[in-house]
């Protein structure tokens, strides 16, 4: 045999018909629905300080990241080689370097120390591009920047906690806050026999010395879910004398001894791998009480109501991330003739995702807008009905939409080499975190019931966009009839819902002005002959334009 024909034997395949690896690329200059949100909400003078993180978030080395600190799962350790109680979990490098990316360029804190227009929606921008990357950090980013207003209950001690929190300093070390420049905080509300009905807690809060807002107290009982636990303190629910109380519990007491908030073991998780999740045993843990007793639930509702909004960051993030994967994919993949992107069918498939990515994003960042308007009665309503209508439906859509753009790439994406199996594993959790589909439902009438205006502030939010698109004003009018009629409206309460996320993400695009998107997600979500399956957009609607407005390009 000749060695030419040795050589023709081992080469036995070229690679071609597939995409280089998407980085190195820029996620918020290839992202025209993000631009035009940021700009339309209030962050449009942020442009600069965007594009930057864009180009950071989209870097080969920070992507990496990603997937090495989901690669490697989070280890957890009782004690130390001498015998010592540390209840410390070990991470992989790369998800420190997620962790000081995050708090560097401040995505726990800038709404508190940014007193420019915008910070919410800048912040936002900001925690959307990052998802991208990796969602498991995000949870105690998250958990931090939502803890202030809860804490500001407690101004004594939100005096020592709150310049920690908002510092842009990542101390990692287990040790006392008060031996760092940057602490973190987490949260504990559900125990194994209530879940969700925090009330049916059963760790008891005693008073060392007197009782009251600020004192020390001393937790005996136990939580089912400790995020993050390497977090320095924890917001905790637990029964008092009064009632259902919120404490601060740090990691470290502050003679420097290790608090008795013992971890029990790590959540073996099916995603959110980066992150560590865990079972938690408080033996006496001291905690300061923030605000009064029983007054827990409402207090601690202030960070809920925060980690909430972000669930509709994160998930729409997901969203983004998916579809830049499979345009990616489409654009340079060919199969019978042609490029997947110009297939008819795929086609639909894909300016139908896009759609409903747009869609999340959209909204997500017209709540924000909300926030940077505290002292706006009207936004406040808007925010307070907003976030359980969009928690829900954002979160909920986020799985099939995973599932669908999965199956777009076909099977390279159920490789766990490719980011796909992580975002389709990571696309349930933001719809259980914090209050699951039927909770934020729950959620929604109970705005109705106790927030007097919250509906009327619904539709004067809708009916500004009346007369824009005849499919929009039938569904307004529908959904008005809906929830004029009370009798059993707790069971009708997801159609409900469902319906008035539809309505508020279709008055986002149609007041957005681009009449394209927001005419196709109108036929798409409001034509009579409704289908559940994504890729069912009606004849008439510019597929390729939805696409090609979407399209991630690397520079």
């Amino acid at each position: 045999m000749t060695e030419h024909a040795f050589n023709s034997m081992a080469e036995t395949h070229t690679v071609f018909n597939l995409p280089q690896p998407l980085e190195n690329y820029n996620l918020f200059t290839s992202d025209v629905a993000l631009q035009q949100a940021a700009q339309r909400e209030g962050a449009a003078d942020r442009t600069t300080t965007l594009q930057q993180f864009g180009a950071l978030t989209g870097s080969a080395e920070v992507i990496k990241w990603g997937f090495q600190a989901n690669k490697v799962k989070p280890e957890f350790r009782t004690h130390d080689r001498y015998g010592r109680r540390v209840d410390e979990v070990e991470f992989h490098p790369a998800y420190h370097q997620l962790m000081r990316t995050s708090i560097e360029n401040g995505l726990h804190a800038i709404p508190w120390t940014d007193k420019a227009p915008g910070a919410n929606v800048f912040r936002a921008s900001l925690s959307y591009m990052m998802s991208q990357v990796d969602a498991g950090h995000g949870c105690p980013i998250t958990m931090t920047f939502a803890a202030i207003p809860t804490l500001r209950k407690q101004p004594d001690i939100a005096k020592i906690w709150e310049p920690l929190i908002t510092s842009r300093v990542y101390e990692p070390a287990n040790k006392p806050f008060f031996e760092k420049q940057g602490v973190t905080i987490g949260m504990a509300m559900t125990e194994k026999q209530g879940g969700s009905d925090v009330r049916a807690n059963t760790t008891k809060a005693y008073p060392l010395a007197q009782r009251g807002g600020g004192q020390l107290y001393e937790l005996v009982g136990h939580k089912y879910f400790v995020s993050a636990p390497m977090c320095d303190a924890f917001l905790v629910l637990a029964q008092a004398e009064g009632g259902i109380s919120c404490f601060l519990v740090p990691r470290w007491r502050s003679d420097g001894s290790k608090n008795p908030l013992q971890i029990q073991q790590l959540k073996n998780k099916m995603g959110n791998v980066s992150n560590a999740s865990s079972e938690a045993e408080l033996r006496g843990a001291h905690g300061w009480l923030i605000g009064d007793e029983g007054r827990g639930v409402a207090n601690i509702l202030e960070m809920v109501a925060l980690t909430r909004f972000d669930c509709m960051i994160g998930s729409a993030g997901g969203m983004r991330q998916a579809m830049t994967q499979i345009l990616h994919h489409c654009n340079h993949r060919s199969a019978f003739g042609k490029k997947l992107v110009d297939q008819p069918l795929m086609q639909n498939v894909l300016a139908d995702l896009t759609l409903e990515s747009e869609a999340a994003i959209a909204l997500a960042l017209r709540i924000g807008r909300g926030l940077d308007q505290p002292d706006n009665e009207f936004e406040q309503l808007v925010v307070r009905i907003g976030t359980a209508v969009g928690k829900y439906w954002i979160c909920k859509r986020t799985p099939a939409h995973a599932y669908e753009a999965m199956e777009c790439i076909g099977g390279s994406a159920v490789m766990e080499d490719s980011i796909m199996p992580r975002l389709y594993r990571e696309a349930p959790v933001n719809a259980i975190w914090e209050g699951s589909g039927n909770v934020q439902c729950l959620d929604m009438l109970r705005a109705m019931a106790r927030t007097p205006g919250s509906v009327e502030a619904l539709f004067t939010e809708l009916d500004q966009m009346k007369g824009l698109h005849s499919a929009f004003d039938r569904h307004v009018r529908e959904l008005k009839q809906d929830l004029a009629d009370k009798h059993d409206i707790e069971y009708r309460a997801r159609a409900i819902v469902e319906n008035m996320a539809l309505a508020l993400q279709a008055s986002v695009l149609l007041r957005a002005g681009h009449s394209l998107v927001a005419d196709a997600f109108c036929q798409g979500r409001f034509q009579p002959r409704s289908h559940q399956m994504f890729g069912t957009l009606p004849r008439g609607v510019d597929c390729r334009a939805i696409i090609d407005r979407a399209m991630p390009t690397i520079r």
